[in-house]
């Protein structure tokens, strides 16, 4: 090991952030003052959270989910990215994953509020227009064209990791791992040459433990689980992972699917989208737009085994790509 990689201090800073915590893991020349970069981080995703949440009625989202139908509407740079690339994604995964799911997940009880029997029933009946169908964008601006509730919890935390790996470059840092609630994100190599190491969770909700470790250069990688954020409604314990053709929780899904791609952002919609398509065509879908994604599949005794599509999970771990 060099003397530049024996100088280097290590610094593991971490905040709140959407109802969980951030991450960053980097190396600085001794004396340099974290606090500074704390901040930097701490307001980065504090910028998405404001304009993104589902919590916070002032937040950009809702004031966008409260407009007429038909009125166009002025949204920030970072809320239109993320609106542009849900859309995308949306019509890539033939409505799989969905952005306009906010009624449902309302209904459901994974926002603000309990879940709610009556409006359960109005979700799963009434007809539903795929987001990437009814919403349009000219430039800086956004309209509905139908009744829409926009839900970004299916994105906005991958795209807050994304902003946390901008917001360290930006402060001269050349590497970094940094993460929100498990979705990570490597860029650049650590100070002994190697990669950075991440671990994909097992799908047990009884305790947190590796099922497979993942070495990342310049990638990103993003879990959508069963077994994590659930709620239980008569009896019945349901994923939070929602099904845009029904209105509610997926019925039948991988206990998790893993996606590794380019951005946390993509990482985190492709895996809720192939987590609502299934072992069959989700991996379909993962082979032909050349996704690296791992399906684990419990059987009948609840053992988890995995499925991997693309180069990276059909073989042992190394570097990606």
């Amino acid at each position: 090991m060099s003397k530049m990689c024996t100088d280097l201090v290590r610094h593991a800073l971490n905040g709140p952030t959407m109802g969980t915590s951030w991450s960053a893991l980097f190396f600085a020349p001794p004396g340099r003052d974290p606090e500074p970069i704390r901040a930097a981080l701490q307001m980065a995703v504090d910028e998405v959270d404001a304009q993104m949440s589902t919590w916070k009625s002032g937040s950009n989202l809702m004031r966008l989910n409260a407009a007429p139908v038909g009125e166009w509407q002025e949204v920030p740079a970072r809320l239109l990215d993320v609106l542009r690339l849900g859309l995308e994604i949306g019509r890539a995964s033939g409505g799989a994953f969905d952005i306009g799911m906010g009624d449902a997940v309302t209904a459901w009880g994974f926002g603000p509020q309990a879940a709610e029997p009556e409006r359960i029933r109005t979700v799963m009946t009434a007809p539903r227009v795929p987001a990437h169908t009814t919403l349009e964008i000219l430039e800086n601006r956004v309209r509905k064209t139908s009744t829409l509730a926009l839900d970004l919890n299916g994105i906005a935390k991958g795209y807050g990791v994304d902003r946390l790996t901008m917001t360290l470059g930006a402060l001269g840092f050349e590497a970094g791992l940094v993460g929100i609630d498990g979705e990570m994100r490597a860029y650049g190599l650590r100070p002994d040459g190697e990669p950075w190491t991440i671990a994909v969770e097992a799908p047990d909700p009884d305790r947190r433990a590796p099922h497979s470790i993942l070495a990342l250069k310049d990638a990103a990688v993003a879990t959508s689980g069963d077994y994590r954020h659930w709620v239980e409604v008569q009896g019945r314990r349901f994923s939070h992972t929602m099904d845009p053709n029904r209105g509610a929780p997926v019925l039948s899904s991988p206990a998790a699917v893993t996606v590794v791609a380019q951005s946390c952002a993509e990482a985190d919609a492709w895996a809720t989208a192939l987590m609502v398509l299934g072992p069959d065509e989700g991996v379909k879908l993962a082979r032909k737009r050349g996704l690296d994604a791992l399906f684990l599949l419990r059987d009948d005794d609840g053992i988890a085994t995995g499925m991997g599509v693309g180069g990276l999970f059909s073989q042992a771990p190394t570097a990606w790509p």
